[in-house]
């Protein structure tokens, strides 16, 4: 469903009509010229080559410093989409299970599903401000169970999971034998700290992108941290199948690591002026939610609603948003993504307020 009211939506406006869309995670400022100048600048000096399966050297490096690790533990990938498949394809056999905290990002369940392995969601409450129940989360770990997934920030809800569930729950996965794959690419701009999967080592998995702190969706960049067996089997993944991330795409990314501070600032600063009008317009329609701990998103319940058939109606009113049930069991659920202007989010979400049934 959540790619159906996308493409719906992008139907509407090839006819012409606006479209105010909080359905993507996509943000509206452009990517930062100087990572735009520094690929063009490697196309004109002939990065246009077959590059590394495992990515420039050059961007490994630097990553790695970042992260304390090897440069051996880093791989390069065409997003974190794709670091989250090969992880699942290498590690999941046929009628193993993977742990998944819910509400969830849709592409975690598809994922494992594709591999033969069976998703096993931890439903979480609004009610709870999203906490992870540690002790329902054992009681889903058995003796096929291979990964478990953290998520933190959340998309959907943008909640961080607290220092203290965090190391809970990776005492509970290494207790068992099973591997932690992290996936932090909203961790530099949280509005709050976080906690890494590397501050436990690299036995786990950190997946993480360019795409969001660096502006880069369209980009298709990101990288997996990982021990170094397990990279190598994913280096070799990558030469059958996507080959290499293109040289000049890198060299982009790297020129952002530069600037990656400053650059995570002014998107954070940006998105929590967002997330302030989007909670003044929300509260005042009286509509539950917790408050974000980071950007993009926000998941207001809204009781007896069919969010599904409220998102498509919502298009006709020139307003597009996920509905609850692309992140599992919320029907009476909706995920806006706060990607356009001040303006934009309240005169979008003012017309939301209005369009409920």
């Amino acid at each position: 469903m959540l790619y159906e009211i996308s493409e719906k939506a992008i139907q509407l406006e090839n006819q012409g009509k606006q479209i105010i869309k909080f359905n993507l995670g996509d943000p509206d400022m452009p990517t930062p010229p100087e990572i735009v100048e520094a690929a063009y600048e490697a196309m004109k000096q002939g990065k246009t080559k077959y590059s590394s399966a495992a990515g420039e050297k050059k961007l490994r490096k630097e990553l790695a410093a970042i992260h304390d690790v090897s440069v051996d533990n880093v791989v390069v990938t065409p997003g974190s989409k794709w670091a989250i498949f090969s992880s699942m394809f290498l590690l999941l056999k046929k009628g193993e299970n993977v742990v998944i905290p819910s509400p969830h990002w849709t592409s975690y369940a598809l994922a494992a599903r594709k591999v033969g392995a069976e998703p096993r969601f931890l439903k979480g409450t609004l009610e709870s401000d999203w906490s992870i129940d540690v002790e329902k989360l054992a009681e889903l770990i058995d003796d096929r169970t291979r990964l478990l997934i953290l998520n933190s920030p959340s998309n959907p809800t943008s909640k961080v999971v607290d220092d203290k569930t965090f190391s809970e729950i990776v005492q509970i996965a290494e207790s068992r034998g099973v591997t932690v794959l992290s996936d932090e690419v909203y961790a530099d701009i949280s509005f709050v700290p976080t906690k890494s999967i590397l501050d436990f080592g690299t036995e786990h998995i950190l997946i993480n992108s360019f795409s969001k702190t660096f502006l880069m969706t369209g980009w298709r960049i990101g990288y997996v941290v990982v021990e170094k067996e397990l990279a190598q089997r994913m280096i070799k993944l990558n030469q059958m199948t996507t080959t290499c991330v293109p040289a000049f795409i890198q060299y982009g990314a790297l020129k952002g690591l530069e600037s990656r501070k400053k650059i995570a600032d002014d998107i954070r600063e940006q998105f929590r002026l967002r997330a302030d009008v989007a909670i003044k317009v929300l509260s005042k329609a009286g509509m539950k939610f917790a408050r974000p701990d980071a950007p993009f998103y926000l998941f207001p319940k809204v009781e007896g609603l069919d969010s599904e058939q409220f998102a498509l109606k919502l298009l006709d009113h020139g307003v597009a948003v996920a509905p609850g049930t692309a992140f599992g069991d919320y029907r009476e659920y909706f995920r806006i993504a706060l990607t356009a202007g001040e303006e934009k989010v309240k005169e979008g979400l003012e017309t939301l307020c209005e369009a409920l049934p």
